[in-house]
């Protein structure tokens, strides 16, 4: 665009909002109207769609989010400060969301450099919002790279319009496919959901064309490799020390693989001295989730991760827990601290089940998780036992505990068989 045509493009600008609805969007689309959208209605977005809101003022975020959960079920990270780090963090951003909805008005020019590092990437749709709707202000937003102005307050079916335009204009690159981000966390330790997610791993690793990558995030002290019986050089601390590099070809070196065909990144085998930040957890996941139909990840017992994409953009969450009294308090509490009531995500597995425990009545477990348990693995001491002793996978056998924990994995990929086929062939890899 020549310095002419941008100068009368810009003055164009000036006068349609010095005579418009300050409402009005910067996107240059020259007929809007087949975006339009009925007021108060739930527009049509992907799946793998994903939004992002970053704004410092928490009353404001939240009238946002509102907005937004008035026009779609798609899920919002929020974001309650303008990032610090303007080299990583606007690429990570660019790289993860589709939408990025900033808070204009809390600081104005740290928002608009944002808007300006992020706008320069190209694959994301920048809006912005805010109650001051001063042409010159509007004008600075578009040089910066903004798409959209929404006005305070905000109105669900501007929002509905301008989330549509976005996903109009969405790259045809990310539309690329995802894998599932599958949690699991135990109610405290020694409920054994370290056993568990190794052993869902391992099945849905059985699955043809199914690559699963198992991450064990229980730092330092994880022990997922040890049941699997694999020793790795490398971990998941050098993963996360070298996030700013991080790729699908660096990652691969750091993983090994297992005879199930299981590929899994280690926790380190002597006690780090790094405190991994959330970016660089969240750096690793995506590199993983591009590369792998299943990430598996194990967090132990670790909660400090709740903040982080671990949970908000997990596909379900396994909430490991026993039919003791300070396991079932544990897990009343998280589930009351950190999951909303009915939250589709949050699936209980409740290990070591007998059916008359001893103490605790069934539907004293019920009331105390909120809900019933999704899933109930029946106790069997001696065969946990030999599986650790013997370091392989219970899920590999026909015991009642391998096919509980195979009907898990069936209900995340349905279109597969519950129970695995021997002597399949193996899909093609990109990690051999």
């Amino acid at each position: 665009m020549s310095t002419l045509q941008k100068t009368n493009y810009e003055s164009s600008l000036h006068e349609q909002v010095g005579h418009s609805d300050p409402r009005s969007s910067l996107n240059s689309d020259a007929n809007p109207s087949p975006y339009l959208v009925p007021q108060h209605s739930e527009v049509s977005l992907p799946d793998d769609f994903t939004i992002a809101l970053i704004g410092p003022d928490e009353r404001r975020r939240a009238a946002a989010v509102r907005a937004i959960a008035e026009c779609t079920v798609i899920a919002v990270r929020e974001f309650p400060s303008y990032p610090t780090d303007r080299d990583d963090a606007p690429r990570l951003l660019e790289q993860q969301y589709d939408v990025i909805v900033i808070d204009l008005d809390s600081d104005p020019e740290s928002a608009l450099e944002l808007v300006e590092s992020i706008g320069g990437q190209g694959a994301s749709t920048v809006m912005v919002y805010s109650a001051n709707p001063d042409p010159e202000l509007l004008v600075r937003c578009m040089r910066a790279g903004a798409r959209e102005f929404l006005a305070v307050p905000l109105a669900p079916a501007a929002m509905a319009e301008a989330l549509v335009r976005a996903s109009a204009r969405r790259p045809a690159a990310r539309a690329r496919k995802s894998g599932r981000l599958l949690v699991f966390m135990g109610a405290k330790g020694g409920v054994g959901v370290t056993s568990v997610a190794c052993n869902f791993a391992v099945a849905l690793a059985q699955e043809p064309g199914q690559r699963t990558l198992l991450i064990d995030l229980d730092l330092p002290l994880g022990d997922a490799a040890l049941n699997l019986g694999i020793v790795s050089e490398f971990s998941t601390i050098n993963a996360l020390q070298a996030s700013d590099r991080l790729d699908a070809s660096f990652l691969s070196k750091l993983l090994v693989k297992h005879s199930s065909g299981l590929y899994v990144l280690a926790a380190p085998g002597k006690f780090p001295n790094f405190e991994p930040p959330n970016e660089a957890v969240e750096k690793l996941l995506l590199v993983a989730r591009q590369d792998f139909d299943n990430v598996v990840v194990d967090v132990g017992s670790r909660f400090d991760l709740q903040g982080t994409a671990l949970f908000s953009e997990a596909s379900r969450i396994y909430l490991v827990t026993q039919a003791g009294i300070p396991e079932l308090r544990n897990s009343n509490r998280l589930i009351n601290q950190f999951f909303s009531a009915g939250n589709p995500k949050l699936e209980i597995v409740l290990n070591r089940h007998e059916s008359r425990t001893l103490g605790v009545a069934e539907e004293h477990i019920t009331k105390a998780l909120t809900r019933p348990a999704q899933w109930k693995i029946p106790n069997d001491h001696a065969l946990v036992r030999k599986m650790q002793i013997n370091a392989t996978p219970l899920v590999l056998g026909d015991s009642a505990i391998a096919k509980l924990i195979r009907q898990m994995a069936q209900s995340v990929n349905p279109q597969q068989p519950a129970e695995p086929t021997k002597n399949r062939k193996k899909g093609f890899s990109l990690f051999g």
